[in-house]
C-alpha cells in the first residue's frame, strides 16, 4: 500500500518513514503544501499521514481540497495542534482520525491499520489528475463536479486511466472492454470521439486522450499555463 507523509521535519518524517517501510508500506514524503499536491496528482495513494503547520499553507487546505473534489482518500492528521478546535475542525472535514505530538509509534501504526481495514473509507476508485473514477458507482467526478458518460464511455476511459501515459492500441481496448461482443474496430474511434467532446464540454482541460497515428491512443496530463 502507498502511504503519504506530508510534515516539514525532517527527522520527524525520516523516522516515521521508516517505521511504516518497516511495516511494508511504500511510503512518499511531502515537506510542503506544494509538494502533497504533486505527489497526490502523481501517484495512487491508499492514506495520508497528515501535519497541519506547512510553510506554504496548512494541512487544512490539503484536506479541503481533496474533499471537495470528490476523494475518499484516508487521511490522519498527526499535529501539535491539539486544541480542541483543530481537532474538531479536521474531523468536521473529513479527516478519518486526528493524533495530537508527541505520539507513540506503536499507537500511530496501530490506528493506521485501523483506518486501512475500513472498507468504507476505501472507495474503489481511480485518480488521473484532478479527475476521480468511482468504479462501484461507475461515477465520473472533476474538481468535484459529476459528468455524465455512458456505460460504454465509462469502460473506455476506465482503461485508459488504469495505463497512464500508455498507448493502449484499438485491438487491445477492444479486447479489454469488449464483454458483449458490441465493440467493432471501425466504432470504437466514435466512442472514443463521444467521450473527448464529454469531457471537453465538463470542463477538463488539464486531461487529454492523445490519438497516436497507427498505434491507438494515450492519456496524459498536461498544465494548460
Amino acid at each position: 500500500m502507498n502511504l503519504m507523509i506530508v510534515e516539514d521535519d525532517p527527522a520527524l518524517a525520516r523516522g516515521l518513514q521508516v517505521n511504516l517501510e518497516l511495516e511494508g508500506y511504500q511510503v512518499f514524503w511531502a515537506d510542503s503544501l506544494k509538494k502533497a499536491f504533486e505527489i497526490n496528482d502523481s501517484q495512487s495513494l491508499d492514506l495520508v499521514v497528515l501535519d497541519l503547520g506547512l510553510a506554504d499553507g496548512t494541512g487544512f487546505d490539503f484536506l479541503k481540497h481533496v474533499r471537495e473534489v470528490g476523494s475518499r482518500l484516508p487521511v490522519l492528521i498527526l499535529s501539535a495542534q491539539t486544541d480542541e478546535d483543530s481537532v474538531v475542525k479536521g474531523l468536521q472535514m473529513g479527516a478519518n482520525d486526528f493524533v495530537r505530538k508527541p505520539f507513540g509509534n506503536r499507537e500511530l501504526l496501530a490506528r493506521i491499520k485501523t483506518i486501512l481495514r475500513e472498507p468504507q473509507l476505501r472507495e474503489n476508485q481511480l485518480r488521473f489528475g484532478e479527475m476521480i473514477l468511482l468504479l462501484d458507482q461507475r461515477v465520473v467526478k472533476f474538481r468535484g463536479n459529476d459528468i455524465s458518460i455512458n456505460r460504454r464511455e465509462f469502460d473506455i476511459l476506465t482503461h485508459f486511466m488504469q495505463r497512464p501515459g500508455v498507448i493502449v492500441s484499438r485491438e487491445n481496448l477492444i479486447a479489454a472492454i469488449d464483454k458483449d461482443a458490441e465493440i467493432y474496430d471501425r466504432t470504437i474511434d466514435s466512442h472514443v470521439s463521444h467521450l473527448r467532446k464529454k469531457l471537453k464540454d465538463n470542463g477538463v482541460d488539464t486531461i487529454k486522450i492523445l490519438s497516436v497515428y497507427g498505434m491507438g491512443y494515450r492519456i496524459e496530463k498536461y498544465d494548460k499555463k
